[in-house]
């Protein structure tokens, strides 16, 4: 017979809202980087470069926070 036990290790109380910050600090850090990543590569191309992939030079800000943070409707 087969025995499964599902245990949870999620540490819960003030403990638990302190690693749900973080976790949510680790999120946004990571979701800016994307973003400002993003920003820089666009920015660094020449605006033939640009042309030929469909893209202005007045769009770059929005297609990085698209990026980063998914589209904003």
């Amino acid at each position: 017979m087969a025995y499964a036990n599902t245990h949870s290790t999620r540490a819960s109380g003030i403990f638990g809202s302190l690693a749900d910050a973080i976790a949510g600090l680790r999120a946004a850090w990571h979701r800016s980087r994307v973003y400002v990543r993003t920003y820089n590569e666009l920015n660094a191309l020449s605006t033939r470069e640009l042309e030929d992939l469909g893209i202005s030079r007045s769009m770059i800000s929005r297609l990085a926070y698209e990026a980063a943070y998914g589209r904003d409707d």
